[in-house]
């Protein structure tokens, strides 16, 4: 549980550092495709700080539900993959750092999948 409370709030803290970056310091020197790259990377990322804390709850409730775990670890991979790879290439232009953004989408998809099928299954 606690692995999930450190990553959720680690992800929520480091995403409101990073918006508050770009509406202070990059808004100048970034286009508006990085801006808007910079700006879905930090949605991504708080939204999927958030499931890990609500995933960290669930581990806490129903410790033996293997599913809720396997979901945190898509969401953090897809954080990794999905956000990093936004972030990276708003800051570097590296265009092949775009073949890494849709595994990280389904990385996120992934975990939804898993979470839903935890609830749908009742254990």
């Amino acid at each position: 549980m606690r692995f999930f409370l450190v990553l959720g709030s680690g992800n929520a803290l480091l995403a409101i550092l990073l918006a508050a970056l770009a509406a202070h310091r990059l808004e100048a020197s970034f286009s508006a495709l990085q801006l808007r790259l910079w700006d879905k990377a930090v949605s991504y990322q708080l939204i999927h700080a958030l499931a890990l804390l609500a995933v960290a709850l669930l581990v806490r409730q129903l410790p033996r539900q293997r599913r809720f775990r396997t979901a945190g670890l898509f969401f953090v991979l897809g954080i990794l993959l999905f956000c990093g790879s936004l972030y990276l290439l708003a800051a570097t232009g590296l265009e092949p750092l775009r073949y890494l953004t849709p595994l990280g989408g389904l990385c996120l998809v992934a975990g939804w999948t898993v979470l839903c099928q935890a609830a749908l299954s009742g254990e």
